[in-house]
């Protein structure tokens, strides 16, 4: 009979060890589960606010549910905001991937301290007790934006700005000078990764895009603004170059305590970009309405106001028609990622044209699952009380 670290064929079995994802059924979180899990390296610990986890259509089929039913994955039901059920989840585990983070479109500061500011803090503190080794944060490149100067190929030396456009931009600044403040303390080495627009299979920007596309095409300001779009899976790359340098001697000296922006290295213009991808999921563009930022920007005051009044009697949240939101729109945001590419070995592993054909395809397959599969997710009832 083999030994327990026998692979069946007299070689010997790669050991795998734990690693924990906050925030790990979040859009960009479930990507990075699903490459963790494939690279056959770790076993993980995913952690969300909801009691049960309930698999979303095709879930069930791949990586991640056969990791679940397993062992190689586990659900831990778990809020950053308390710092008991952090340490139960982090105990025994090598690294811990801190992607948990409030809804940007919802301009709270106290909601936005509490989950960002006050939640890493908790992780970190967690971290520590329980002898992690290290920790990756996702930061924003948001958090060198101040909403009035456009950034034009930035690099990791510009400072945070006096002043943020909105609430997330301010606590994840925050929250990534914890992080890099707590390189080699009790042993912990961080990192901090600064994504920029992300977009992939299970993203917002589909949906949104799809709506608007049946009705019209809409350009705010003057249209000549751009962006650094990321496909989800160079994320997740880059976080995964994160971590595989500070398991080094040298990575650590060199990586350690330090942010990275990552962006496919492709910038482009946004409005090219959103038009690209409402082209790929079959709209025409017959007209485009092309709205001055002077116009725009009196709007966005009412509707803050109107919110203000009206969310006790149900109005949603404002996504597009906000003042921080137009200032996202029509101001250029372009970030280097040569510092990433030299120290961490990054390198985008999927061009923007392809990931989104790839993400319109997806969303395309979701869209027309009948609703009522979609309504049948599986719940598996595993809770931090699991053996970890």
């Amino acid at each position: 009979m083999g030994s327990q670290n026998d692979d069946g064929n007299g070689g010997r079995r790669r050991e795998t060890r734990w690693c924990a994802v906050t925030g790990g059924r979040g859009f960009m979180a479930r990507h990075l589960v699903a490459a963790l899990l494939r690279s056959g390296e770790w076993r993980v610990r995913v952690t969300d606010l909801t009691p049960t986890i309930v698999l979303g259509p095709g879930e069930t089929e791949e990586i991640f549910g056969d990791a679940l039913r397993d062992g190689r994955a586990i659900y831990a039901s778990a809020d950053v905001c308390n710092l008991e059920q952090l340490i139960e989840v982090f105990e025994g585990v090598d690294v811990v991937f801190h992607t948990a983070a409030a809804d940007p479109s919802k301009n709270n500061l106290q909601l936005h301290y509490k989950v960002n500011v006050i939640g890493t803090k908790n992780v970190i503190d967690a971290c520590k007790i329980c002898k992690v080794k290290r920790l990756i944060h996702t930061s924003s490149s948001a958090v060198v934006f101040d909403g009035i100067h456009g950034l034009f190929n930035v690099n990791e030396s510009l400072p945070y700005p006096d002043k943020f456009p909105d609430a997330y931009a301010q606590t994840k600044a925050e929250a990534e000078k914890l992080v890099m403040d707590a390189n080699d303390t009790n042993d912990l080495l961080t990192c901090c990764i600064r994504p920029g627009s992300i977009f992939g299979p299970g993203d917002l920007v589909m949906p949104t895009l799809d709506r608007y596309g049946r009705t019209h095409f809409i350009t705010v300001g003057d249209g000549k603004n751009y962006d650094d779009f990321v496909y989800v899976e160079n994320v997740v790359h880059g976080h995964i170059c994160a971590d595989k340098t500070l398991s080094t001697m040298d990575g650590a000296r060199t990586s350690g305590g330090k942010a990275y922006f990552i962006t496919n290295m492709e910038p482009m213009n946004m409005w090219d970009f959103l038009y690209t991808v409402q082209e790929e999921l079959g709209y025409k563009r017959l007209l485009n309405i092309r709205i001055p930022t002077h116009v725009i920007k009196p709007i966005s005051y009412l509707v803050e106001g109107a919110y203000k009044v009206l969310y006790h009697f149900g109005m949603p949240t404002p996504q597009l028609l906000t003042r921080a939101r137009i200032k996202y729109m029509t101001l250029n945001r372009t970030f280097s990622c040569d510092k990433a590419v030299k120290e961490l070995g990054y390198k985008p592993i999927v061009k923007v044209m392809d990931g989104i054909k790839i993400a319109v395809k997806a969303y395309i397959q979701l869209r027309d699952i009948d609703l009522s599969e979609q309504s049948e997710g599986i719940n598996l009832n595993i809770s931090c009380h699991c053996t970890l």
